[in-house]
């Protein structure tokens, strides 16, 4: 799995009610799910901190695709010495 393919499966199944909402509404729902971690980190609960990861990397895929943004491109022009060391660009 790709983060192309993660990107394109939130425009598949929320971009017509993220576009509905709009950019800075999605953008206050990322801002709660990083206030969910933030309460999941200090209670140590490992369970609600993956399910609040996961929600994160949904809404910024979500404000990427309501901006014309592609994540991975970005991504890979800022993190590419990391993604090499890693051996991910195969």
């Amino acid at each position: 799995m790709s983060l192309k393919c993660l990107q394109e499966a939130m425009r598949l199944a929320y971009y017509s009610r993220d576009e509905e909402r709009g950019v800075y509404a999605t953008f206050t729902w990322l801002v709660e799910e990083v206030g969910e971690l933030a309460e999941a980190l200090l209670n140590g609960d490992k369970e609600k901190i993956g399910e609040e990861v996961a929600d994160i990397i949904a809404w910024t895929l979500s404000i990427a695709n309501l901006t014309g943004i592609d994540a991975f491109k970005h991504f890979k022009e800022k993190y590419m010495e990391d993604l090499e060391r890693a051996d991910c660009l195969k």
